[in-house]
């Protein structure tokens, strides 16, 4: 991507990166400010979690559109997002690789490490290889985002947890 797109565009949010590969619906409704999160037991107990692990760190870390779970400074800065499970792995990934580009393109070296407390697992993730797909999600954030109406939902697994069920399916 060149600069004029860097500075005009990459105003995504890791929230709508992570949420492009759950469900485009849900990108597509929590960019357009509608919020079912508030009233999520699920999202309650991922709040939880975050809160409570990782004690001594300085949390939620703001850098223009993103929001990092915590960092630690060294040769390479770490970037940390604090998850319940790895059934969503890929938007985690997808999440913490937008990071990562977002800062590099920042000028900042950094790697992410995705952290599950719950399962006691760490997974270290690098943007070496993977910028494109990274510009390719958020060029379908973007389309999403820009659509008149919400796509259509697709019925998974996932849909019953989802703070957006009654919105899609009642």
């Amino acid at each position: 991507m060149d600069e004029r797109y860097f500075e005009r565009r990459l105003w995504v949010g890791g929230t709508e990166i992570n949420y492009l590969f759950i469900c485009p619906t849900k990108l597509w409704y929590f960019s357009h400010g509608v919020t079912m999160e508030q009233e999520s037991e699920w999202v309650d107990l991922g709040k939880f979690l975050h809160e409570k692990s990782y004690f001594g760190e300085e949390k939620n870390i703001k850098i223009g559109p993103i929001s990092i779970d915590f960092i630690k400074k060294g040769d390479i800065i770490e970037v940390h997002e604090v998850k319940k499970g790895k059934s969503m792995e890929k938007a985690h990934e997808m999440q913490a690789l937008y990071y990562l580009y977002y800062l590099k393109r920042l000028g900042i070296r950094a790697k992410a490490i995705l952290n599950y407390p719950k399962l006691r697992e760490t997974k270290e993730i690098t943007l070496e290889g993977r910028k494109k797909e990274v510009e390719e999600a958020i060029k379908e954030v973007e389309r999403i985002k820009s659509l008149p109406a919400p796509p259509k939902p697709v019925k998974t697994k996932k849909c019953k947890k989802c703070a957006y069920y009654e919105l899609c399916w009642v």
